[in-house]
């Protein structure tokens, strides 16, 4: 039986895709089902791009954009960068939410960039917590350089039940304090890079039940695609990276990562 994965994360909007030059998302999702890429779970980052995330699952549900592609599921939410724009549609997208949309993110805090005030990031990141906690979704959390904040606002705010901390980019310290809080940790194309070791040290304590793969495309393409515009069908390279980070097959990785994608975004 072949090795089948999970992309947890993925940006496979029309908002992205143009902006690096990448080909349209059926055929993004056509390669990702030849390599064994059997979920993928696409995320939004404002208003703009969540609709488009949900518009993208109708699509595939409804057999538009053809047969036999992996299954796909939703998340809408704002970005720490997009902190300042009105969030009031997270919640009506939630409130009659299809079967496909699945999670609120990807939201959080990002002070390397700091392109809104650390105030307003916080804000707009307990209000989704509030969210996910109201409607049962899972919690997809972006966190960058801001470990400290991240940990107090999930104090302050409580962790829901399913709750990811996606591209880590911590090391161990940061990765066993997720774990400790009940996060999920979910490790991208990173855990490939030269410059990247920490992550490996992190991703080698996760223990299985607590850790996702994923691609984050279009960006953060994995050695030996480094610098090519990124894609579902590449997240298998980043399994294996993880497996031989955490001393595993590759198939003990798919299979852990692929139940826990299951459980947490509600997959078939």
């Amino acid at each position: 039986m072949a090795t089948t994965w999970v992309d947890s994360h993925c940006h496979l909007q029309e908002r992205y895709l143009p902006e690096v030059g990448a080909v349209d998302a059926a055929d993004a999702l056509r390669r990702a089902a030849a390599a064994d890429v059997r979920a993928v779970v696409c995320v939004g980052t404002d208003a703009v791009t969540s609709r488009q995330a949900v518009d993208l699952c109708d699509a595939a549900g409804s057999g538009d954009l053809g047969a036999g592609l992996p299954q796909l599921r939703c998340v809408v939410g704002l970005h720490p960068h997009e902190a300042t724009e009105d969030r009031g549609w997270i919640a009506g997208l939630l409130e009659d939410r299809p079967d496909h949309l699945v999670g609120v993110g990807e939201c959080g805090l990002d002070y390397f960039y700091e392109h809104a005030p650390k105030a307003e990031q916080r804000e707009a990141f307990a209000s989704q917590i509030a969210l996910a906690h109201e409607s049962g979704l899972a919690l997809v959390i972006h966190a960058r350089d801001a470990w400290d904040d991240l940990f107090d606002v999930l104090g302050s705010e409580g962790v829901p039940k399913e709750t990811v901390l996606h591209c880590f980019t911590g090391g161990p310290s940061e990765a066993e304090r997720c774990v400790a809080m009940g996060m999920t940790v979910s490790i991208s194309g990173i855990v490939t890079f030269k410059n990247a070791q920490d992550v490996r040290d992190a991703a080698a304590l996760v223990p299985l039940d607590r850790l996702l793969v994923e691609t984050d495309a279009p960006f953060l393409a994995p050695v030996p695609h480094r610098g090519a515009t990124n894609e579902p069908a590449w997240v298998g390279i980043v399994g294996e990276a993880v497996a031989a980070a955490q001393g595993r097959t590759a198939a003990e990785v798919a299979e852990a990562t692929s139940a826990n994608a299951s459980r947490i975004f509600r997959l078939g």
